[in-house]
């Protein structure tokens, strides 16, 4: 059974709000005591929050369906409707949130962060919320509106300041169960850590955590033998650690051809990473890295570390043999990258808690635009279609309420200066929602146009 998981697929569906009450108020001795119609509630919404207890996406593997609960109808006497649940959901500190075409909504880092994922409709107002000096007894209420939903992709990125890398059965797993108290799956065979392992490391009075990344093999960076998988949790590292195996009993393999090969696949998947989502600690090639020679306390090991040492520092890289085993070396590699954490987190800039991506409208767009195709003209308007969601077509008083609100929003008007001529079609909305009404011009707008009690004919369903 898997108990540990790092990218899903999220269905989830925010609640449809209440719809509003059309009542009056009745009375012994007082037949007319004006309208009394609550407010739908509203409906509950899909939240996403950090939690620090949590480490896996693993909940929505088995259950990648949520639905928040529905808002109430109003009521007469002005009770307003319930509003509906909150589905509340939890996710490991590091998770970014895309939609399925790989637009990145959301990146959650750091404990309390909140994302609304899908939100809630909002109630219908009732009669009484409708009422003016125009309109004092309205006989009807608005709807409630559908929730917001959609399918969202969920990966977690591993959140630590020390990433080691390298190829599988190189000792990464030995190297962070000896520098910490994790307790990572050791076997001597490929492949045996198949998620990322987290340790807390203390070093000179200091705390730093450091990840076991699965090993990488030639290809990786195209997906070969889950390459995605595991490279994704490198990203969010500062420091770099190449654990190279010094006693490889592959005789196709060397220290040095080792790290060619990882850093080649480092610099193939970087160039896949847009420009915008590199983080906070710039690009992959770019980060501090040291090199750790692992099994030295093998004498092939100590000799073979002895015979590539020189080139690596040539390179300009800082060297470290060590021993898993024996423990040898490792004082000095942990006060190494305790030097290098604690630098880059004085560089780095401060930290924002939210790192939610907005995508605010335009101060300046237009409320609507007006287009002709197929014989008809189409309005474009997501307060429009809002209007339309909110309408009862059953109820003559409220589509003349509706036609009295396209007016105001100047519909009217700019069909006139579109040339539109009197039955012409009109379509507000896509698809099944959408309403056609054949257009007939006034000269000016108002409830006074719309028949008894605002009621219209020029609309249907």
């Amino acid at each position: 059974m898997a108990s540990f998981v790092d990218r899903v697929v999220l269905s989830v569906a925010a609640g449809k709000g209440g719809h509003g009450c059309a009542s009056v108020h009745r009375e012994k001795f007082k037949p007319l005591g004006g309208p009394d119609g609550g407010n739908g509630g509203r409906g509950g919404d899909v939240i996403l929050v950090v939690d620090a207890d949590t480490t896996s996406l693993l909940d929505f593997h088995f259950s990648p369906h949520r639905t928040a609960g529905n808002g109430k109808p109003g009521a007469g006497a002005h009770r307003q409707g319930s509003n509906g649940a909150d589905v509340v959901l939890s996710v490991p500190s590091g998770t970014v949130v895309k939609t399925r075409d790989g637009e990145q909504v959301a990146d959650l880092v750091g404990a309390g962060t909140k994302l609304v994922l899908a939100q809630g409709g909002v109630g219908g107002l009732g009669n009484a919320a409708l009422a003016s000096t125009k309109r004092k007894a309205p006989g009807f209420a608005l709807l409630g509106e559908e929730g917001e939903n959609g399918e969202y992709v969920l990966e977690l990125k591993s959140v630590a300041d020390v990433a080691l890398i390298g190829y599988p059965s190189a000792g990464k797993s030995s190297l962070i169960a000896a520098m910490s108290a994790a307790k990572p799956k050791i076997a001597d065979y490929p492949f045996t850590t198949l998620v990322p392992n987290l340790g807390v490391v203390q070093s000179a009075g200091h705390v730093f955590t450091i990840a076991d990344v699965p090993g990488l093999i030639p290809g990786a960076s195209e997906g070969k033998g889950l390459g995605h998988e595991f490279l994704r949790h490198i990203e969010r590292c500062a420091v770099l650690v190449h654990v190279l195996d010094c006693a490889t009993l592959e005789s196709d393999r060397d220290p040095i051809s080792d790290l060619d090969t990882i850093e080649a696949e480092l610099a193939a998947y970087e160039a896949k990473i847009p420009d915008d989502q590199h983080g906070e600690y710039g690009k992959l090639t770019e980060r501090p890295r040291l090199v750790v020679l692992n099994k030295t306390d093998i004498p092939e090991g100590k000799d073979l570390a002895d015979l590539v040492r020189a080139e690596l520092e040539g390179r300009g890289l800082r060297v470290f043999e060590v021993s898993a085993v024996s423990h040898a070396g490792l004082k000095e590699l942990g006060y190494a990258l305790t030097e290098i954490v604690e630098q880059s987190r004085a560089e780095r800039p401060e930290v924002v808690e939210e790192r939610i991506i907005l995508r605010p409208k335009a101060v300046n767009e237009a409320s609507f635009t007006l287009r002709f195709e197929d014989e008809h003209y189409v309005v474009i308007s997501s307060k429009a279609e809002r209007w339309i969601k909110q309408t009862d077509f059953q109820n003559d008083e409220a589509v003349g309420y509706l036609a009295e609100r396209l007016y105001k929003l100047g519909v009217e008007q700019a069909l006139l200066e579109a040339g539109a001529h009197e039955g012409d079609e009109v379509v507000i909305g896509d698809g099944d929602d959408a309403v056609i009404f054949d257009w007939r011009p006034t000269l000016s707008g108002g409830a006074e146009h719309l028949g008894p009690r605002g009621s219209d004919d020029r609309l249907y369903g």
